[in-house]
This record gives structure tokens, C-alpha cells and sequence, in this order.
């Protein structure tokens, strides 16, 4: 690809020329410091895409947000003035001139709160960013002054963290609400849409007055699409994501644009640093300076392959419907046998509508699951009765054996079809088309089955009679190959001799195996890292010990949908003086990286659990804090200590010594069914202040009481306030029937069907 940089925008007297490389960001939904070392070449470039203000921006940022589906406002913090705003941001306010109050902008755009009060007079979102206030989402209203109706918007903004010595500067987006109810799921779902899109743009800039025109700066989504990453990108003439196919006559007609200084748009074939192929729609700009000269490129790129590839599909079905209507109309005007050509013509196109149509339900339906079993399933379903009376899938691991297999037949399962899914799937014979079709990689197409090639077929005369009993008199296997790797394959019988497999069902059948291999190894992906995942989780959570006179039980779910690991952990301890330690704790964050700064968390605790100059549980936390600053294992972390001493004396009560780092209250099931929450213990989480003292709380506990310890996972939901979790599962502990065990009383606690957003962790223990 030519030189993709990024478009023009209005006047660095009015703002500021860093306030460029952050509205190229926010635009494009990135963090705005990335690092200033290395856009120092491209701020001076970037500083021209925000050069204008007022009626110059209205020519210029259609050059770069166009496409853009949101209105954005830069504000001056210090002077509380709206210095910037793109094209559709102008459409809201009308023509003003900037820079202008905060208030004054409002009012010329006719925004109003829900209940249709000036925003001036109601505490305006625009105000409070301007304030430094982050605003996550607030609807407003949008009166115009000509009297049509209304709509509703999306208010979003936050303070943007400047370059050393820069101006104090905001950042406001609106995003439209098209419905009068803001709470409307749908609707909500389209707005999320819009601000994917929004998000899903790329950004570069390029200096033609370089030798070849390198690039000088990209921005998140561009390193995201391509999979180059900035220091690969700058400095590089952006050809290097074309590749052998890409259309040199596109290339020219860009290299033609930016050779006229003219705005190009084109979309042509791109690649990505791991090869696989895009296709890209490129928007390239040039960019003047005062005097007329040019400074830079400016592009805005955008992934277009799923459109692209739907209006292939859709042309090459609306070309096939054509040619047969064509010839049915032909047909039409000869005799019957010519109508009886027609006939046929069009029940062939309407069978390759069937097959477009099959591919598009192959791709839908085989990705929409990560279940080995139920995509094998699904695959069936998909091939009988369309393309074969039955089929059998046969599923190999690296080595080539069997691992797993499925049958379909139109009259449904029998023992017929057991028989060959099962004792000859399991038992392929060289001579077997899917044993062939795998050794071979290509398709292997028997026309018609005869008895002399079932002898070489079946090894076993039981499974050569059940494919009597089912019928077929021509069959097509087909391998599975997905990432150079043979996976399976797919083997369809045919019972009518009228409709033998053809070449076009080879070329068919191909390309849907082609899809399930793809879907089918992407399976085999996930189940592998969830293993691995479930593996390194179970390494780093504690059997629980035996410990006489106590009894306990423990849980754990992660709430990462990529890898069930997270930081949450628990641990039991019985200690050398004969004290039993109780822990519960959750590093910040869920998932791998969480998990390891966990499993080094629990070592060090453990380590000063058993080891400790002062067994006081206050002081073992403060030593665990100290090792966890000085050691850098783990940013902050939330954790409680228990150390429980055992009764002095027959009849006596446990002793426990209850300490806490900044961690959710534990919790004291008594043995009448009363639940106490031990509130007393509280102090700082781990990671911020290692000299802190944290205290220790004495409660002794009578026979038979279960202590529970939990995380805020299992408390903390949106929408709901922490205590009103808390007292939540205060209530369900106390509801379950007294004298339940440890086990029980977790079955209770977790019983319930809220959303969790974090990981949750339990532990419960009885003293006896």
C-alpha cells in the first residue's frame, strides 16, 4: 500500500499542536500517552490536523473524522472555552466561532437536560469535564431552534493527560440515542455499535518531504489491524502491507492522487505482518501549511474484508440466479422438451442458491461453538438430508489415530449407524475413503460402491453389513486440513443411483471442510489453553489439609472468559506451635498475570504464616507487605489472617486472632444458625504503604461455629451497593439449616444467579 497518512484539521493558535496526536487517538480509541518519545516526529505533523477552528474546520476534518460516526469538542480547561470541534460536532452547534464558553456552545446547540432545562442551569456535563470531572455517560437532549423534533444524546468525556507544560485540555464525545427511552436494550446495543466503530479506525501520517515518504505516526488501531507494531511501522514507506496480490492498478491510481495533491479514496488488497490477507479502504489526504506547502499525508484506513467478501457472495448468487432465469426464459420459448430444460435449469440454480446458502449457515454455525462434540454434531446436521443421505465425521489427533467421531442419517441414529461410526470409524482400513482422503489430502470420490470395493473398505463383515442395511451406491470423503494439518475427515453416502456424487460436489464438499477444520482447530486451540489454564490454576490453589478438630471446605470460579485463572486465592495452614492459619486474599486483576503475582502472593504469606518472629496476625500481614514492596511481587493486593488457637481446657472456646488488609469482613456462622460479621478488623491493603500497622481483633468462637471467608466477587455486582452484598449473603448463610458443615454453608453463599464480573473465591472453616 502507497502512503496511507492521516488528514488536515484547524488552527494551532487555537489549539494546541499535542492536543493533535490526542483527538487522533480519542478518535480511534486510545490511550493519549503513549509514549512522547516516539511521536516526536509526528507532532508537528499532527499538530496540522488540528490547525484550524471555526469555518476553516468544516473543509478540513472531512478529511480525517468523515466517516467518523460521533461529534467531538476539545475544551480549554483553564479557560473553560470550547478550541475545538470536528464536522459533526459544528453540525450540532451551527456556525460559531470558536474558541467559545462552554455554556454559550451548549446553548447554540440547543442541548437541554431530559427534562428540557438549559444545561447551563443544571449542572452541564461540558461544565464538569471542564472542572476535570470524568463523565462516563449522561443522556441529554438536543432542541433545535427551527422546531423539528428532538434527540436524545450520549454525553461522554474525561481529561486528557497532556505533554510537560501543555494546556489543561478535555475531551467531550456525543453519540446519537435514536429512541426516546435511553434505557432501551436495543438501542443501547446500537450505540455500542457505533462506538465500536468508531473505535475501529486507523490513523497514520506520513512526510513527503522524507526521502519515499515514510511514515511518521500510527496509532493503536493501525498496529492492531496490521499486526506491525509503531517502531516497525515509522520510518517505513507503508507499501510494505502490499503484497503479490494487490491490484497494481489500485496502487497507481493512489500514487497518481498523491502525485496531483488531490484526496484519494480506494480500497485494495492488504497484508498483515503475519500474512494473512485484508482488504483495506484508504481515505489519504495532503496537507497544506500556511503558505501552501506540502507538510504531510494524512490517512484514515479502514478493514473492509467482511464487506467485501459479502458483496462477492451476494453478486456471485445474484449472477447464478440470473443465468438460470436466463435460461428458463429460453426454454420457455421451445418445445416441451426445451420446457423440461427450463425445468431443470432452474431447479440447479435454485440448488446452488441452497449451496451459497449452506456456506454462509457453515461458517455462522460451526464458529458459534467452542464444544468439540456439538461442532461435530452441528457439521451433520449441516451435510444430511442437503448434500447426502448420510454421513459419518472422523476426528484424528497429531498422530493420526481416531480421536472422536459422529453419524447422521435422514431416518435418525441406528445400530447400523453405530456400527460405522464406532467399530469402523475407530478401525479405518487403508483402503477406507476417509483413511485415503486423510494420507492423500485430497478428495477421494467413489461413483459407484461396488462389492469388490467394500472388501477393501470394511475389515469386519459386521460393519460391511450394516452399510448394506443403510444403503449407498456412491460415496465422497473429504479431508479436514486447517493450518497445514490434517484434522479429519468427512465421508457422505449417497443411496440413489439417480443422483451420484459429481465434481461440483467435491469442489462443495470441499469447501465446507475447509470451514470446519478452521472451526474445528480453533476448538482444539481453546481446549488446549483452557487445560493449560486450568493446570497452572490448580497448581497454585491449595489442597486442603486434614487438620484434626477442624473440618473445611474451600471454592473458586474465575470470572476471565479467556483463561480460567485469576488472583483470587485461600489457604489452610495447620502452624508448628499447633495454631491453625486461615487466609483468603485476591490480587488486583483476573487473569494469568493476576494468577502468577497470586501464587508468588501465597508463598511469601505462607512463608510468614509459619515462620514468623511475632505469630500476631497484624504483624504477619505488615511482614508480607514489606516483602511484597521490597520483592515487586504483586501491585496491591486485599488479604485477612486468621490465626486460630485451639481450646485450653475441655469445654473451652477457640481463640481467634483476626486481622485484615483492606479485605471484605469475614464472616462467623454460629452453631445456633446466627451469623456474625467480623467488621471489628479492618486496615490497609497490601501495596501501598509498607510501614503501615494493621491490628489484631480477639473473638473466641464456641464448638461447632464455621468461619467463612470470601472475596468481593461474590458481594460486588453492578448496579448494587457492597454492603447490601454483604448483607445479602449474611441472609443466605443464615438460611441454611443449623448445624450445616463447611460445604453447605459455601453452597449457600454461592447460591445465587446475579452477573459476576470478578473472580470469587471461598473458604469455610469449622472449628469442632
Amino acid at each position: 500500500m502507497p502512503p496511507a497518512p492521516e488528514p488536515a484539521g484547524p488552527d494551532a493558535a487555537d489549539v494546541p499542536p499535542e492536543a493533535a496526536a490526542v483527538v487522533a487517538d480519542a478518535a480511534a480509541g486510545a490511550a493519549p500517552d503513549r509514549g512522547r518519545e516516539h511521536q516526536a516526529g509526528a507532532v508537528g505533523a499532527a499538530a496540522a490536523v488540528v490547525s484550524q477552528s471555526g469555518d476553516g474546520a468544516r473543509s478540513a476534518l472531512p478529511g480525517v473524522l468523515a466517516d467518523v460516526p460521533v461529534a467531538v469538542l476539545v475544551i480549554d480547561q483553564n479557560a473553560g472555552t470550547v478550541v475545538y470541534a470536528n464536522s459533526a460536532a459544528i453540525e450540532l452547534a451551527g456556525d460559531v466561532r470558536l474558541p467559545l464558553p462552554i455554556d454559550e456552545w451548549g446553548t447554540s446547540a440547543g442541548l437541554t437536560d431530559l427534562g428540557g432545562q438549559p444545561l447551563a442551569s443544571s449542572g452541564s456535563p461540558l461544565s464538569l469535564v471542564a472542572e476535570g470531572t470524568p463523565v462516563s455517560g449522561e443522556a441529554v437532549r438536543l432542541r433545535p431552534a427551527d422546531g423539528s423534533p428532538g434527540r436524545t444524546l450520549w454525553v461522554t468525556g474525561f481529561p486528557l493527560s497532556p505533554v510537560p507544560d501543555a494546556e489543561q485540555l478535555a475531551l467531550v464525545v456525543f453519540l446519537q440515542i435514536d429512541a426516546d427511552r435511553v434505557d432501551d436494550e436495543a438501542q443501547l446495543q446500537a450505540l455500542r455499535e457505533r462506538a465500536v466503530l468508531a473505535t475501529d479506525i486507523c490513523f497514520t501520517i506520513t512526510d513527503p518531504r522524507r526521502e519515499d515518504d515514510p511514515l511518521v505516526w500510527v496509532n493503536p488501531s493501525f498496529t492492531r489491524v496490521t499486526g506491525y507494531t509503531y517502531e516497525e511501522s515509522v520510518g517505513r514507506n507503508c507499501r510494505f502491507l502490499q503484497g503479490p496480490a494487490t491490484d497494481r492498478a489500485v496502487v497507481a491510481r493512489i500514487r497518481a492522487g498523491l502525485d496531483a495533491r488531490r484526496p484519494v479514496t480506494e480500497t485494495l488488497l492488504n497484508f498483515r505482518k503475519d500474512g494473512t490477507a485484508f482488504w483495506n479502504q484508504v481515505s489519504i489526504s495532503p496537507v497544506l501549511d500556511g503558505a501552501g506547502e506540502l507538510v504531510s499525508f494524512v490517512g484514515v484506513q479502514t478493514d473492509v474484508t467482511e464487506r467485501v467478501r459479502v458483496e462477492r457472495e451476494r453478486e456471485a448468487a445474484f449472477a447464478a440466479e440470473q443465468a438460470a432465469r436466463r435460461e428458463a426464459e429460453v426454454a420457455q420459448a421451445v418445445a416441451e422438451q426445451a420446457r423440461a430444460d427450463a425445468e431443470e435449469a432452474r431447479e440447479e440454480a435454485e440448488l446452488a442458491q441452497e449451496r451459497l446458502g449452506l456456506m454462509a449457515e457453515t461458517t455462522s454455525s460451526l464458529s458459534a461453538t467452542l464444544d468439540m462434540t456439538e461442532l461435530l454434531d452441528r457439521l451433520a446436521d449441516l451435510c444430511v438430508p442437503l448434500l447426502a443421505d448420510w454421513v459419518f465425521v472422523t476426528v484424528v489427533d497429531p498422530h493420526g489415530d481416531v480421536q472422536e467421531t459422529a453419524a447422521r442419517h435422514r431416518r435418525g441414529l441406528s445400530d447400523e449407524l453405530r456400527a460405522i461410526s464406532t467399530e469402523h470409524a475407530l478401525h479405518l482400513t487403508p483402503g477406507s475413503p476417509s483413511r485415503q482422503a486423510m494420507e492423500t489430502r485430497q478428495p477421494v470420490l467413489m461413483a459407484e460402491v461396488t462389492d469388490e470395493v467394500l472388501d477393501d473398505v470394511f475389515a469386519r463383515e459386521s460393519t460391511r453389513q450394516a452399510f448394506h442395511r443403510l444403503g449407498g451406491r456412491s460415496a465422497l470423503a473429504v479431508p479436514m486440513i486447517a493450518r497445514r494439518r490434517v484434522l479429519g475427515a468427512v465421508a457422505l453416502v449417497r443411496q440413489s443411483e439417480d443422483r451420484p456424487f459429481d465434481d461440483h460436489d467435491v469442489d462443495l464438499v470441499q469447501d465446507l471442510a475447509r470451514r470446519a477444520a478452521l472451526a474445528l482447530d480453533n476448538v482444539r486451540l481453546y481446549q488446549a489453553e483452557h487445560q493449560v489454564a486450568e493446570t497452572l490454576q490448580r497448581s497454585l490453589l491449595p489442597a486442603l489439609p486434614e487438620i484434626p478438630g477442624v473440618a473445611a471446605a474451600a471454592h473458586y470460579v474465575s470470572a476471565s472468559t479467556a483463561a480460567d485463572v485469576g488472583g483470587d486465592f485461600y489457604d489452610l495452614l495447620q502452624l508448628p506451635d499447633g495454631a491453625v492459619g486461615v487466609a483468603i486474599g485476591d490480587v488486583v486483576g483476573h487473569d494469568v498475570a493476576a494468577a502468577a503475582a497470586m501464587g508468588h502472593l501465597r508463598g511469601l504469606l505462607r512463608a510468614c504464616m509459619w515462620d514468623a518472629p511475632d505469630p500476631d496476625p497484624g504483624s504477619v500481614l505488615g511482614r508480607v507487605d514489606r516483602l511484597v514492596q521490597g520483592l515487586h511481587v504483586a501491585s496491591m493486593a486485599t488479604m485477612a489472617y486468621v490465626r486460630a488457637e485451639p481450646p485450653t481446657g475441655e469445654g473451652r472456646p477457640w481463640r481467634l486472632l483476626v486481622a485484615s488488609a483492606g479485605h471484605p469482613p469475614l464472616l462467623l456462622r454460629l452453631p445456633d444458625g446466627g451469623v456474625r460479621v467480623l467488621d471489628e478488623a479492618a486496615g490497609l491493603l497490601v501495596g501501598v504503604d509498607a510501614d503501615t500497622r494493621r491490628s489484631t481483633v480477639e473473638v473466641e468462637v464456641p464448638a461447632g461455629a464455621v468461619l467463612v471467608g470470601y472475596t468481593d466477587g461474590l458481594v460486588e455486582h453492578p448496579g448494587a451497593d457492597l454492603d447490601d452484598g454483604i448483607a445479602a449473603l449474611v441472609r443466605r448463610l443464615g438460611a441454611a439449616p443449623v448445624g450445616a458443615g463447611p460445604a453447605d454453608l459455601i453452597a449457600h453463599a454461592v447460591a445465587t444467579d446475579l452477573d459476576r464480573r470478578d473472580d470469587v473465591a471461598l473458604i469455610a472453616v469449622c472449628f469442632g
